[in-house]
């Protein structure tokens, strides 16, 4: 469950992020790789609360490939906004993602 909730709120914090980027910055690409990435990571939460695996590997995928991003666009940039906190959410969401806990 914490899996879910975790995909659920990183998928809400790129949508967010990408339309951050286009309204700050006019940034069409944050937009739409905002609203992409953020879309596909509900879309695997929608799936993990059905119990459905494919769900699971959805997320760590979209994810895995947002920290890559986040953290290359901070070595390059040496900005924390916005990649430093995409960064530190991305570990926490694929850490829950790996090791899923039970409460």
């Amino acid at each position: 469950m914490i899996s879910t909730i975790s995909t659920l709120l990183y998928g809400l914090l790129s949508i967010g992020g990408g339309v951050m980027g286009y309204r700050k910055a006019g940034s069409k690409v944050s937009l739409i790789s905002g609203l992409v990435s953020g879309l596909l990571l509900l879309l695997g939460a929608g799936l993990m609360f059905q119990g459905n695996l494919i769900g699971i590997q959805l997320a760590q995928v979209i994810v895995s490939l947002l920290i890559v991003v986040f953290l290359v666009r901070l070595i390059k940039t040496r900005k924390l906004m916005p990649a430093a906190v995409m960064v530190a959410a991305g570990i926490a969401t694929l850490t829950a993602l790996f090791i899923p806990l039970s409460f």
